[in-house]
């Protein structure tokens, strides 16, 4: 299936791809990232799509711009904190659809287990994604993903 195909997320379809050719070697450390007009035509889809995939990798640190260069695959992995691992992986699994909107997540406790992590650890895992606003919290009931605009 195309990522034009999707309803949601062709943009974390983009992104996947992209993390395999980094992971696999094709696009190496310093090297250039095809530009968006050529993405957008790979792919098939607009530009905003290419772009929004572009933005969330280099959030994660595996591409960066550099003026006169424009995106270029990182040198080295950066520095993550635990939070950020476990909010980058519940990130994941609600935009590949495995968490759909309404469902419920783990409780800290079953992220205190999973990840073997304190529990503050796994309440700002849980603070940084809803601060995106991927999930709401519903006092005394727990945390669930949010509808999609």
């Amino acid at each position: 299936m195309s990522p034009r195909q999707t309803e949601w997320g062709a943009y974390v379809q983009i992104a996947e791809a992209l993390r395999r050719r980094i992971a696999s070697g094709d696009l190496e450390a310093g090297s250039p990232l095809p530009s968006e007009a050529v993405l957008c035509r790979e792919f098939a889809v607009v530009r905003n799509t290419v772009r929004r995939a572009l933005s969330a990798l280099e959030e994660e640190g595996l591409i960066e711009t550099l003026p006169g260069k424009g995106r270029v695959v990182r040198g080295e992995a950066p520095t993550r904190y635990e939070y950020d691992r476990i909010a980058a992986d519940l990130r994941n699994q609600i935009e590949r659809g495995e968490l759909a909107p309404g469902d419920a997540l783990p409780s800290e406790a079953v992220l205190v287990e999973r990840y073997q992590v304190a529990r503050g650890t796994a309440r700002q895992a849980l603070a940084a994604i809803e601060a995106a606003g991927l999930i709401e919290t519903r006092h005394g009931k727990g945390r669930y993903v949010s509808r999609r605009p």
